[in-house]
């Protein structure tokens, strides 16, 4: 006799969901672990900040070892807070790209919005965690260099994890980009924790940028911005000469078009560990609202630092002012210096008093010097905020520019210099933690 019992499989365990229908994958898109990046690590790692005593000799392991550009960040037992959470979103994105498109009673073209915007999470978690512990892209050189394991399945129980090349993991965040963008809406996206097309229209430009395809990425950047205008909601740049929003949260800031949520104690104005370095504090104008309303200052014996402030996390995923920088540096690789120009100047505009605003000619006609200016206003618009790190990278490979001797250093209470570290050019990626190797036999750590 056959058994007329159900099989364990198909029956619902009491007091959970599993995802059948269309609206429940649309409901694991709004997981917190897609939102809040735990790592400050990239943070701490860029050139534009100083360490000050007491807090220096306060600080716990792990960041005195990232400011340090050490080899090893963690002790044996230590989880890695670069791969926690977006390890745990892989696990989510993979789940709605492999099954949302089976999901009961939801539309067709809702499913492949859906799939479309799991795809591009997926594809900006891959970015990131590539630029961590992949070596900055190469074309000579990124089929052999090591990046970031490829995970595509939504399967808890993997362990043989092995790395793919930087050329594999970029080949892959293109292709999930590519096929996502025309299934992506801007008119239907209620949150801005979820993907529009101007926000992957965007990832994707910069994903063209960091590889040296500035013709590929210019296209992208200007359907982008023309596509923000599209968004029921309110997402563009804000004049902070005449309408200071204060320090909105993350998912209210209408200059966010896609946010990554990265809790930073560092722009709390109790927080007295970083400072910018003079010479990032020269870049300033003293009429800058960047400088009026979001930093602060500290006299240390004869030397008088400043810092940037904020509510304690800030967005690392999709924010307009980058948009229209990546469109300028593109449009300045690319021999269109007024373009470049236009585009910096607007940005300006929203951040000072007109007569501030302007790019000097002898800049502005020149592409170098338009480069580095460029360079220099995203360091003004996204100083201690984990951004210029992945800038010092991609400019290590770049042709046009030498990459100079990075250096950070620490500060005596008194105001001076106790300690000077230099960067080595091997850690311009990080090393896996040791309890994550110990988890994953077959995962090969960085030198």
């Amino acid at each position: 006799l056959v058994s007329c019992k159900k099989s364990f499989l198909e029956i619902l365990p009491k007091g959970r969901i599993i995802a059948t229908k269309t609206t429940d994958y649309d409901l694991l898109l709004n997981n917190l672990d897609f939102v809040n990046m735990g790592s400050l690590t990239h943070t701490l790692m860029g050139d534009e900040v100083v360490a000050m005593e007491p807090a220096w000799s306060l600080l716990n392991f792990k960041d005195q070892q990232a400011f340090k550009w050490e080899a090893d960040l963690y002790n044996v037992q230590e989880d890695a807070v670069e791969t926690l959470a977006p390890v745990r979103g892989m696990y989510i994105y993979n789940k709605v790209v492999n099954e949302v498109m089976e999901s009961t009673e939801g539309a067709e073209a809702t499913k492949k919005s859906l799939q479309a915007e799991a795809l591009a999470g997926r594809a900006w978690t891959n970015f990131l965690l590539v630029n961590f512990y992949g070596k900055p892209y190469d074309a000579a050189t990124a089929s052999t260099d090591l990046g970031f394991p490829l995970m595509l399945n939504a399967d808890i129980n993997a362990t043989d994890f092995r790395r793919a090349t930087v050329q594999q993991n970029y080949d892959q965040i293109i292709a999930d980009l590519t096929t996502a963008i025309p299934n992506l809406t801007n008119e239907g996206v209620v949150h801005r924790i979820r993907m529009s097309k101007a926000a992957a229209q965007a990832i994707l430009a910069k994903v063209y940028v960091f590889m040296g395809r500035h013709g590929d990425a210019l296209p992208l950047l200007n359907e982008s911005i023309a596509n923000l205008a599209k968004s029921p909601l309110n997402t563009g740049l804000v004049n902070y000469n005449t309408a200071w929003p204060g320090f909105p949260t993350v998912v209210n800031d209408v200059e966010n078009a896609y946010v990554k949520n990265q809790a930073n104690s560092h722009l709390s104005t109790n927080t007295r560990l970083l400072w910018f370095t003079p010479e990032v504090a020269a870049l300033f104008k003293p009429t800058d609202t960047r400088v009026t309303r979001m930093q602060t200052s500290a006299t240390f014996g004869s030397i008088t630092l400043t810092k940037r402030i904020n509510t304690t996390t800030n967005n690392i995923g999709v924010k307009v002012s980058e948009i229209y920088l990546l469109r300028a540096e593109v449009k300045a690789r690319l021999d269109d210096l007024s373009g470049a120009k236009a585009d910096v100047e607007y940005l300006r505009q929203h951040r000072m008093p007109a007569a501030d605003v302007t790019v000097p000619a002898d800049i502005a006609g020149n592409k170098m010097p338009m480069l580095q200016y460029i360079f220099d206003e995203r360091i003004r618009e996204f100083g201690m905020q984990g951004y210029r790190w992945f800038d010092m990278r991609r400019l290590s490979v770049d042709p046009l520019f030498t990459t100079p001797t990075y250096q950070h250093k620490v500060y005596a209470a008194d105001g001076v210099v106790k300690e000077t570290i230099t960067l080595k050019p091997a850690r311009f990626v990080l090393r896996f933690a040791p309890k994550v190797l110990a988890e994953n036999p077959n995962l090969q750590d960085n030198p």
